[in-house]
Order: C-alpha cells, then sequence, then structure tokens
C-alpha cells in the first residue's frame, strides 16, 4: 500500500527549481532512501511533504488523502513526523523534557471543554495527564537506552545520543511515517551501526520509515527501496541492487567520462 505520494512535485525559488515535477512514493511498512549529491533537491522535498515549505506546483497525498500547503503542526497531527539535519533539540530542557514535548499535542483535550477551562476545572486530571506523558516519555527513552540521561540538559549529551533523543522526540508523536534527515550525519561507525539496528526496531514496530542519507553502507543495507534525485529531478528508483548498477546514478555521483 502508498502510504505518502507526491506527484510532479516542483518547488522553485524564483528563477531556481530546486525540485522538478517530482513524483515520489513511500510504501507502508518499508524503509525508503532518498539519496542524491548535494544540493540535489532532497531537503527540499522533505520540507515540502512534511508542511515546512509549500510546492509551486504538484500535490502530496498522505492515506490517499491530499495534504498539499497544509501546516506542518496539522501533518504531525495526522501521524508524519520527521527530525533535522541539524539537530534541533530545547537543549536547555532535560533529555526527559524533551521527548515529552513530542506529546504536548495529545494532551489538554476534552470533548466538552477546551484546554484553558480543563486545566481549570481539573487540577487532577491535570496531574495525571502529566504523569501520563511522562510514563510514555520513559517509555521511548528505555527504547534508546537513554534512561541513564533521563535527567540531564539535552546539550550536555553526546552526539550520537543527540541524534537519538531528537528521533524519540519524533516517534512520541505517535507517527505512522517518520521522516529521517540524514541522521547518522557525524556519527562514527559504531554509532552508525547502532543506528542501522534502531532505524529496523523503529520499522518493526509499524512505523514506516523514509530516510536522506549520504552514508551510502547504512543505505544499501537498511532500505528496501531507494529514489535518486539529482539537480531537481527523479532519476532512479528501484532496489539497492538495482540502484548500485544504475548508470545515471553513478553518473550523477561520479559524473560523465569525457570522450
Amino acid at each position: 500500500m502508498i502510504l505518502l505520494e507526491t506527484k510532479a512535485l516542483t518547488r522553485t525559488y524564483g528563477g531556481v527549481v530546486a525540485v522538478s515535477k517530482v513524483s515520489f512514493q513511500a510504501q507502508e511498512g518499508l524503509i525508503t532512501g532518498l539519496i542524491g549529491p548535494n544540493g540535489a533537491g532532497k531537503t527540499t522535498l522533505f520540507n515540502n511533504m512534511t508542511g515546512l515549505d509549500l510546492p509551486t506546483a504538484g500535490k502530496v497525498y498522505f492515506k490517499g488523502k491530499d495534504i498539499t500547503g497544509h501546516s506542518a503542526h496539522k501533518i504531525c497531527r495526522m501521524g508524519i513526523a520527521r527530525t533535522f539535519q541539524n539537530i534541533r533539540l530545547f537543549k536547555e530542557l532535560t533529555v526527559t523534557e524533551n521527548v515529552m514535548v513530542g506529546r504536548h499535542f495529545k494532551t489538554g483535550r476534552n470533548v466538552n471543554h477546551g484546554r484553558t477551562l480543563t486545566a481549570v476545572g481539573s487540577y487532577l486530571q491535570m496531574n495525571r495527564e502529566h504523569q501520563q506523558v511522562h510514563a510514555e516519555a520513559m517509555r521511548w527513552l528505555e527504547f534508546f537506552g537513554l534512561e541513564p540521561f533521563a535527567n540531564e540538559l539535552a546539550k550536555n549529551l553526546p552526539y550520537g545520543h543527540q541524534r537519538e533523543l531528537e528521533i524519540a522526540r519524533a516517534l512520541a508523536t505517535e507517527p505512522t511515517l517518520l521522516f529521517l534527515d540524514e541522521p547518522a550525519a557525524g556519527m562514527n561507525p559504531h554509532e552508525t551501526a547502532s543506528l542501522m539496528a534502531t532505524i529496523r526496531r523503529i520499522r518493526d514496530l509499524g512505523i514506516t520509515v523514509v530516510l536522506i542519507e549520504h552514508d551510502m553502507k547504512l543505505v544499501m543495507n537498511i532500505c528496501d527501496t531507494i529514489s535518486v534525485l539529482n539537480y531537481g529531478e527523479n532519476i532512479a528508483n528501484g532496489t539497492p541492487s538495482e540502484i548500485r548498477g544504475n548508470p545515471l546514478v553513478i553518473e550523477a555521483y561520479l559524473g560523465k567520462e569525457e570522450e
């Protein structure tokens, strides 16, 4: 089943075409890689699918519903979460508090009263809600082995753990689709190997994963299917073995030999 897809998605900035008529698909239950040289338009495509940017033309569909132009918070509520190329943690909050932020829009809901009336009218409910959010945050910290750092400020974590914390915060929103933008960037080989295992465990939870990554070893070993962008255009789609031998992909990365 196609969980998310774009149809002829285009994003221009003045006279610069960052993404040109890209038709992309993410199949439910699979790990999909999005690769390409620097400046190929990968993050721009991510931003247009997750509501951080607006397409100039084309459509984005999630579970068959047109979500083109929806705001990022609405798209998150629908079940799409993401991380960023440059880590965006709340560095002055604790590790636990960062994950609890991911649960924010799940709280304070009441069919009869708004959030303010609920807060004023029921301290006990607020306390109970806080305990539930905290427990859920601890569940994700346990998933990543971050419980020993629960009360540590996020800024004090080692780099690899900061990456994991950002993913934990995204997962706290209860997504069905998770976008990871260069999750292995800056990681050493040991951290990268651990990340690969973690991504597989996330997929095993029933969460579909789409990732941008420059580490070809990671991509080829973990992805079920791969899409390749070059100069904003989709030049190839297929399995890792198909992509590895595709002449257009080889040319995009290595350049064309002069005759």
